[in-house]
């Protein structure tokens, strides 16, 4: 034949047969890259949702598989990596309480006598209107005066209560439903280099496989031997980057060479990555200062600044208590929550400050690294494992159809 390259076990090898592992390495490369797209890609639904599946896949649309199951894919990241890295309480000693007192102190002043001057002139108008100067300036003086102590003992009491206060679990799981590409990060960013890997190798063990379809060819010439064999290295080269990243768990010594998971290599690496992601972009002073606020067990962060609260109302009304209490008709108790209830809002939401917040981030990620490169290799492989373990099958039978389909296009062009 004109196109004959040469003779193989007395077998010629055509243009087309010889291209066989190429096209196998180029399936393998697609494929490869296919399925890491559908792992994060599109972050939110595309096509038309139906109440049905077939064997397991979406008819007329698709979501990325992580973004897809944010809730669920929180909750693993919080249980395979942050649970076994630290507890809330620990987390929040890690901000260091009385540098966020000092922060509080400063940032709240001004807001902390705006507030007294609003609740006084709304509850008590012509008392306070009438109020002398210099009463109006003892009271903000006592105010003043006690705000370190108080918002030292705040701190103190949130500290002591935090774990109950904050849900970890649940904080993580609402900013992941909140916005999947949090999630997608975590992944990506972790995995990085891994999922580099698997796309990579997909070219080159596409090619290697391929010198089976290209031996099948040959001595079998049948339509159905090109895809079915370009079916079988899509497949396996998803299967076998898989495997290479997280086997073998411990080390193995083979002579002069170590096998061990590529993920599990990393592990100094990986801690300083996912724990500069965890500190800056999850648990961090913003996110906890919301959710102890507007979280489910907000009223009782409420009630704890409130009690702590009590004495320096009590203290800023002074002699003057009976004479106020007599004015307000027994209204005084609920002066002390109106009172309360603002400065919780403008104790906690000093701490929204990016500045202060990326200070304070810092030395938590510090923590976070330390912890994990302290982690087995089976609890690290976990934080990764996690993303592909329950549907990394849906990835490798994606790879098998994709192959199949690359399969009957290289058997239309060149064979």
């Amino acid at each position: 034949m004109e196109n004959e390259l040469f003779t193989l076990f007395g077998k010629a090898v055509t243009v087309g047969t010889a291209l066989i592992p190429v096209f196998a390495g180029v399936i393998g490369l697609f494929t490869n890259w296919v399925a890491i797209k559908m792992m994060f890609l599109p972050i939110n639904w595309v096509g038309v949702k139906m109440p049905f599946k077939i064997l397991g896949f979406p008819v007329f649309g698709w979501q990325g598989i992580i973004p897809s199951k944010a809730a669920k894919m929180g909750s693993i990241a919080v249980d395979t990596g942050l649970a076994k890295l630290g507890s809330m309480s620990e987390f929040y000693k890690e901000f260091e309480p009385e540098v966020l007192s000092a922060h509080i102190v400063a940032a709240s002043r001004d807001e902390v006598h705006a507030t007294v001057d609003q609740i006084l002139q709304r509850e008590y108008a012509e008392l306070w209107k009438a109020a002398p100067a210099p009463v109006k300036a003892l009271v903000h003086a006592q105010v003043e005066a006690q705000l370190p102590a108080i918002v030292a003992k705040v701190m103190t009491g949130i500290g002591e209560n935090i774990d109950h206060l904050v849900d970890l679990k649940l904080m993580v799981i609402r900013h992941m439903e909140k916005d999947p590409r949090l999630i997608n990060r975590v992944f990506q960013e972790v995995g990085a280099k891994e999922f580099r890997f698997i796309i990579n190798s997909g070219g080159w063990m596409g090619f290697l496989l391929g010198l089976g379809p290209m031996a099948a060819w040959l001595y079998v010439p049948e339509w159905w031997t090109v895809p079915i064999g370009a079916a079988i290295v899509g497949y396996a080269t998803n299967w076998i980057a898989l495997k290479v990243i997280f086997q073998p768990i411990e080390p193995v010594k083979i002579g002069p060479f170590t096998l061990h998971g590529l993920f599990l290599r990393r592990q100094d690496e990986v801690a300083q990555e996912y724990s500069h992601l965890i500190a800056h972009d999850i648990v961090t002073l913003p996110n906890i200062a919301t959710t102890m606020i507007h979280g489910p067990e907000g009223d009782r962060t409420r009630r704890l600044i409130a009690d702590t609260l009590d004495p320096v109302v009590d203290d800023a009304v002074g002699l003057a208590r009976p004479l106020v209490q007599a004015a307000t008709l027994g209204r005084y108790e609920s002066l002390k929550d109106q009172l309360a209830a603002t400065a919780a809002d403008s104790t906690i939401g000093t701490l929204d400050d990016t500045e202060f917040a990326v200070g304070r981030a810092e030395a938590l990620k510090a923590l976070l690294a330390e912890r994990m490169r302290e982690l087995s290799y089976r609890d690290f492989a976990q934080m990764l494992r996690s993303a592909f373990e329950e549907d990394e099958w849906m990835l490798i039978v994606v790879g098998a159809a994709l192959g199949f389909g690359a399969g009957v296009v290289q058997l239309a062009l060149t064979l």
